[in-house]
């Protein structure tokens, strides 16, 4: 290792980054072919931000004709711990463990400066660079050019030593730096844990994904209704989801585990738009906002089964602003169904006048009476509203 990438190995540690690479910047040719491919299939779904600007996807140096390097970052976050509470007995929601906590926009891009500066102080007139999840930039592609890990079979970057769990950053630079000797080999083999358990089957053959099936990009990105025939594989997902991490065998070993955060899902569809920016608003969840937060709460409600939960959805579907929410929560009701949750349909079809709703209520009413017969029973003493 020179000088130069010997201080900024240095600085990455000193900021809490658990790997750094470094790779020549060229041309992602091989990957141009496929990325226009999958844009003209429509994966990006409602994503239209991925399609601006491809050539500097393809080529950072077309931000800076003088950038001649990256320095590829990653810093970690704690893996889910196994949850301690009994769904769907007590209503509670999962959210994907890199959201648990402060936005990792707003920290690791503070750390990411830092190790810019670094370079900067050993070479006043370098150009640095840095983006985090930001940009028209391939994360992904030039962790592996640097030797940071191999695609997995669940399309994530993985290291043998290190798993998924951590967050890319990346810092573009006119400095000549020493770049990994080669990519790092696939060490998937046979294993399909993540392929057979994606509860969407967002997961194909070929080391893809179907973004559009992904419960991440349906809890997050999706802005309408949730597709009728996947709401059931969201289970109690309401941001994002870990699955694909949880069960692949390079992280079971990481012994690094999130703190649980699992909240009432009744109390959270009862926030206003006050109280969720009070809540959620310095966090990664302020993205999927009020309306589809509780878009999915009231699709895990319903796949709760749980007539608890009536209460809360009853009340959406009565008063809340967003037909968004108030259509979910119909469909929820459904799915508990009985002769409590019918006649709230009932009269929710009566003075309901947005189309969208109507037509969630009809579908609902349709189910409601034959879903209670194969429900499992609950008991609503077992719920505590106290929330994690």
């Amino acid at each position: 290792m020179d000088r130069l990438t010997d201080l900024i190995a240095s600085a990455a540690r000193a900021q809490g980054f658990m790997m750094v690479g470094f790779a020549a910047l060229r041309r992602l040719e091989n990957r141009e072919p496929f990325f226009r491919a999958w844009l003209n299939d429509g994966r990006a779904g409602e994503m239209g931000y991925l399609a601006r600007e491809p050539e500097r996807r393809f080529d950072p140096r077309n931000l800076d004709p003088r950038l001649r390097s990256v320095v590829s970052l990653a810093y970690p976050y704690a893996a889910p711990g196994r949850p301690s509470f009994r769904w769907p007995d007590e209503l509670r929601g999962r959210i994907a463990s890199y959201a648990l906590g402060a936005d990792y926009h707003d920290y690791v891009l503070a750390r990411t400066r830092a190790v810019a500066a670094a370079i900067a102080a050993a070479h006043p007139a370098a150009i640095a660079r840095t983006y985090v999840d930001t940009g028209p930039v391939f994360e992904r592609e030039w962790a592996f050019e640097a030797g940071l890990g191999w695609f997995g079979r669940n399309t994530n970057l993985l290291n043998v030593h290190h798993g998924s769990y951590f967050f890319l950053s990346e810092i573009f630079t006119d400095l000549e730096v020493d770049a990994a000797p080669r990519p790092a080999r696939d060490h998937c083999g046979r294993c399909r844990r993540c392929v057979e358990l994606c509860p969407t089957n967002a997961l194909v053959e070929g080391y893809l994904i179907e973004p559009r099936r992904c419960l991440s990009y349906l809890t997050i990105e999706h802005r309408g209704p949730l597709p009728l025939e996947l709401r059931p594989g969201l289970g109690n997902w309401i941001f994002g989801c870990d699955i694909c991490q949880e069960v692949c065998p390079w992280n079971e070993a990481s012994g690094r585990l999130a703190p649980e955060l699992a909240p009432f899902l009744p109390e959270l569809m009862a926030l206003d738009d006050d109280g969720f920016r009070r809540r959620y608003g310095k966090s990664a969840i302020r993205r999927t906002r009020r309306r589809g937060l509780l878009r999915n709460v009231s699709v895990a409600l319903g796949n709760s089964r749980n007539p608890a939960a009536i209460e809360a959805l009853s009340s959406a579907l009565r008063s809340d602003p967003e037909p968004l929410v108030r259509s979910h929560s119909a469909w929820a009701l459904g799915q508990i169904g009985g002769r409590r949750a019918g006649e709230l349909l009932e009269g929710a079809a009566r003075r309901e006048t947005e189309a969208s709703v109507t037509a969630e209520i009809r579908g609902a009413l349709e189910t409601a009476r034959g879903a209670c017969a194969s429900a499992p029973a609950h008991k609503d003493s077992s719920l505590t509203r106290s929330v994690g």
